[in-house]
């Protein structure tokens, strides 16, 4: 079937959503090829794609199709009568996509338990554990621009589905052929039958509980903290703002104008936390309240990022590896005792300072490949043979577990461990910048850098496909070892000795040169671009950025050529 037929097709569907219908006329040629010359990919992350009529669009019809694919791998699985929970975000139809999953699971005679209101990620992630649920549905496009959403699938343990279950997920998707004529059940009849119950505050008191966890010096004066915070139009603001007063933080300033629910996210070019203009009015707050830390969290609130001031005094926002090996080495640092096989895991793209600030503590480190996916499933796998403690575990991209009865990174669990953190030092006349600088004389001066080629099109995804091949084929000059985790072999280059990489398959190269400098390949999985990431150890900040600065300049002069 051509993709006209397909477009036809929907056009004479006499029921089809309204507001779908009227979209779907006002087309012309080029948008309605795009909008149906494919289907919107279930991949291992889920889905994720603009809002509007087609199969390689989000609308109801292709959530209809995901949540047939869910009840179908739950009845496989053998855990449909565990009953699914789903939250939503502040997205355009997030409350809609929502529900549209509760009328398809519930054909399946399916459970479904859905929030009344916006929720955090690691809210729904910390349900499907409390409530015992077989999985979960987080609707959400994360920090994408307006016109996206998202559709997430948590397993039992309230983590994002690792490849062996994703795998089987997706096929399930992949069988429904037909997403116009999925059967649904009426929101009154689900009721009325006990298939769709609704999650007012009940989890969150439970959440909030557990948040407590989250406090390692009940000595640290909280009172004098300034603190703003912006939820970014997202989800964040209500339990963010409970979580502080219960933990004693008084002084804590929301950005009113970006506490609405926004799904515009009009104050911001992007609503993003990793992104510095994101802190635009976080940064005027600041100075007109006189801020010690600046906290934004993304949308539906997995992402956090820090402001504190520099050495001259300005806001200056810390990046996800210099956040991450702050908070991890003060973690470690006044816990009551340090577990004596204690393990922190991060991702083969995190800087090497949280390896050395865990192994000053006696604490082992373990890499995964990048998705927080990975860290859950070590984390449930380590929970269940013994081998490891988790302690802490975090992604570069601005990604942080602190406590694992969340299975997702959660910004709240590291809101409330940065601001611990900042009145820590402020009571010893620091800043967060002044913490991390005495990391860096203790460990080194780590820096690193992404670099991210944005392609287009067929033509873009052959360049990222000759990029990779050709780092494969000609490694990069001077490197020592070569990691290539298509294959699963490490590669050290003097001698050819080759050895097995205990990681699952995926289309990344990384490249080890001397003292303590890499440079890692990877096309991204869920946007069409391809990053580079790079990391050097140097004797002085100085030093660090001069031989960042020359890595980069080599690796991407052969990438342009």
């Amino acid at each position: 079937m051509t993709w006209q037929d397909t477009y036809e097709r929907w056009k004479a569907k006499y029921d089809l959503d309204p507001q779908l219908q009227e979209a779907l006329h006002k087309m012309d040629e080029s948008e309605a090829e795009a909008a149906f010359n494919g289907t919107l990919e279930f991949g291992t992350g889920g889905m994720r794609g603009v809002l509007g009529p087609g199969t390689n669009r989000m609308n109801i019809y292709t959530v209809r199709k995901a949540a047939k694919g869910l009840a179908l791998y739950l009845e496989a699985e053998g855990r449909a009568d565990e009953g699914v929970v789903v939250a939503y975000d502040s997205r355009y139809q997030s409350f809609d996509f929502a529900l549209e999953t509760a009328k398809v699971l519930g054909v399946h005679g399916i459970k479904t338990s859905v929030f009344t209101g916006v929720r955090p990620t690691p809210t729904l992630s910390f349900a499907v554990r409390h409530l015992h649920a077989g999985a979960g549905v987080m609707i959400t496009a994360s920090h994408n621009p307006p016109e996206y959403n998202g559709y997430k699938v948590y397993n039992e343990q309230g983590a994002q589905l690792p490849p062996v279950q994703a795998d089987q997920m997706i096929a399930q998707v992949n069988a429904v052929e037909d997403e116009l004529a999925i059967d649904v059940v009426d929101k009154t009849l689900l009721e009325a039958d006990g298939l769709l119950e609704w999650i007012d505050d009940e989890v969150d008191v439970a959440y909030l509980e557990r948040l407590g966890m989250v406090t390692y010096r009940k000595d640290v004066a909280r009172d004098d903290l300034s603190i703003v915070f912006t939820p970014l139009h997202g989800t964040a603001y209500d339990l963010t703002m409970r979580s502080l007063a219960q933990a004693g933080f008084k002084n804590v300033h929301a950005v009113e104008d970006q506490v609405v629910e926004d799904p515009e996210f009009s104050t911001v070019k992007s609503p993003n936390p990793e992104e510095h203009q994101a802190f635009e009015y976080a940064v005027a707050k600041g100075k007109d309240v006189g801020a010690d830390i600046l906290v934004a969290t993304d949308p539906d609130a997995d992402r956090l990022g820090v402001a504190a001031k520099n050495a001259e005094g300005e806001y200056d926002v810390l990046t996800g590896n210099q956040l991450g090996a702050l908070m991890l080495d003060y973690k470690l640092a006044n816990l009551d005792d340090v577990p004596a096989n204690g393990v922190m895991i991060n991702t083969i793209v995190t800087s090497q300072l949280g390896q050395a600030v865990a192994a000053h503590y006696g604490v082992e480190t373990v890499n995964t490949l990048t998705g927080f996916k990975f860290i859950a499933e070590k984390i449930e796998t380590y929970n269940r043979n013994g081998e490891y403690d988790f302690v802490f575990g975090y992604e570069e991209s601005y990604g942080y577990l602190v406590e694992d009865f969340a299975r997702d990174k959660d910004a709240l669990q590291s809101t409330l461990l940065a601001c611990e953190m900042a009145a820590y030092y402020k009571e010893r006349g620091m800043t967060l910048f002044d913490a991390l600088d005495q990391l860096f004389e203790r460990h080194g001066y780590y820096v690193e850098d992404l670099h991210s080629l944005k392609v287009s099109g067929a033509e873009g995804q052959e360049r990222i496909t000759d990029i990779m091949e050709d780092f494969r084929e000609d490694p990069l000059a001077g490197a020592l070892v070569v990691e290539d985790y298509r294959e699963g072999t490490r590669t050290y280059v003097a001698t050819s000795e080759v050895e097995s990489l205990d990681l699952p398959h995926s289309n990344v190269v990384k490249f080890w040169l001397d003292d303590d400098m890499w440079c890692c390949l990877r096309p991204s999985g869920t946007e069409p671009k391809m990053k580079f990431y790079f990391g050097v150890r140097g004797k002085t900040r100085e030093d660090a950025d001069e031989r960042l600065s020359r890595l980069k300049e080599r690796v991407l002069k052969r990438v342009e050529g």
